[in-house]
């Protein structure tokens, strides 16, 4: 398994539109997910070891920048087909043992991972309300290692994004799997 980085952040890239379904069976949107603070788009899956390491941690994290203000929602692109731990089946079981309170969306046509040049599980994509990219980074040094005392780069620069609308501290690309594109 080779882990990828995806690039740093493009500061002020607008986040891009998207309606997919959710493991609560519904559809939903950006629109409506997006917080009065910002939004926080999150690329995942299930079988990735470096998302399965953090899924505890960024449950609790994204819980407390939605009681900040920020709308968060996690997607998966991966080819469910070729890869069946990441079906949406599965993604209700995952969502559910990690206490997600965000929607879990999955993008069959991986035209949203497409529009947003996602490249690897997780890769993180932070907004301010203006729907301008102020976050591309990590969630923590942890990678695939369960280190309970990392510093939660990801909460820390979304809480600041929430206050000031920008992110002005040290960004650290993601790793991670890659996106399992379709053939």
């Amino acid at each position: 398994m080779a882990a990828l980085q995806p690039p740093l952040c493009d500061f002020g890239w607008k986040a891009r539109d998207f309606k997919l379904k959710g493991t609560d069976d519904k559809h939903h949107s950006m629109s409506e997910i997006q917080g009065e603070k910002g939004l926080l788009v999150m690329f995942i899956c299930n079988h990735c070891p470096f998302v399965r390491a953090i899924a505890d941690k960024l449950a609790v994290d994204c819980k407390e920048l939605q009681n900040l203000g920020l709308g968060v929602v996690a997607i998966n692109a991966n080819d469910a087909v070729e890869y069946p731990d990441d079906s949406f089946e599965k993604m209700k079981v995952f969502a559910r043992e990690h206490n997600f309170t965000f929607p879990y969306l999955i993008d069959e046509s991986q035209d949203v991972a497409k529009a947003y040049a996602a490249v690897c599980t997780p890769d993180f994509f932070g907004f301010n309300s203006r729907l301008e990219l102020q976050y591309r980074g990590r969630f923590d040094e942890s990678g695939m290692q369960q280190l309970p005392q990392s510093k939660h780069e990801l909460l820390e620069a979304m809480r600041e994004v929430a206050q000031n609308g920008v992110f002005k501290g040290e960004q650290h690309s993601s790793i991670g799997c890659s996106i399992k594109w379709k053939s």
